[in-house]
């Protein structure tokens, strides 16, 4: 899985986590996304940071991670027909970090939910792996992600150079039941068009990455 999964930018790993456990998690993340359908800022949560080191020792997604890598953001999405978006193509190019660092390399800071972010060097974002938690089935139906296959392995792409890896390799829509796992690179190129039908995709979105940071910066949170 490791070889595959270091050649396509993803993994699908089912029943990670048992269904009672899925249904007990989305009613702790609900609240905190109760206005928007969303937040990125869960980690801190008790409950968040105790599923952060259970994902981190399960054997088949340790397999995909580094040994010595922490969780150092958790994001919660909720799709449904009453809260229904759609995500144009791109890739995850920031970083929660604890403070401002002046260095030629860093740019596009912004603040989101009163954290800190900035835009990371490619070769750190090369080491950073996202883990996707699925609370709820999402079939075709449901706004699945798409992803291209590879597409992470060309580093940061431009919109031109971003539309033209996806014609050339058609997406894949990561489909998954309650409790799987999608283990995905932040560069890898993704997607999600609305939700078709009535049912509800909540995922905690989990992103692990080197205990130091380069260029004097810090994490936000790391655990």
């Amino acid at each position: 899985m490791k070889a595959r999964f270091g050649q396509l930018g993803y993994a699908l790993v089912p029943e990670v986590l048992p269904a009672a456990d899925c249904a007990r998690l989305a009613q702790l993340a609900q609240p905190a996304a109760a206005a928007s359908g969303g937040t990125r800022c869960l980690l801190a949560q008790p409950w968040c940071a105790d599923l952060a080191r259970r994902l981190r020792a399960d054997p088949a997604l340790a397999s995909l991670l580094d040994p010595d890598a922490v969780a150092v953001q958790c994001t919660y999405f909720e799709k449904s027909a009453d809260r229904n978006w759609l995500v144009p193509l791109h890739q995850d190019l920031s970083i929660p970090v604890a403070a401002r660092v002046d260095a030629p390399v860093l740019r596009g800071w912004s603040v989101k939910e009163g954290t800190l972010f900035v835009q990371a060097p490619p070769a750190l974002l090369d080491t950073l792996v996202a883990v996707r938690v699925h609370l709820d089935p999402c079939g075709l139906d449901d706004g699945p992600l798409l992803v291209v296959p590879g597409s992470h392995r060309a580093g940061v792409l431009a919109r031109p150079d971003a539309a033209a890896a996806r014609a050339a390799t058609p997406p894949v829509a990561c489909l998954a039941g309650v409790g799987g796992t999608l283990v995905m690179r932040p560069l890898l190129l993704h997607a999600s068009s609305k939700a078709l039908g009535h049912g509800r995709r909540r995922v905690l979105h989990f992103v692990f990455g080197p205990r130091v940071l380069p260029h004097g910066l810090a994490w936000n949170v790391a655990l």
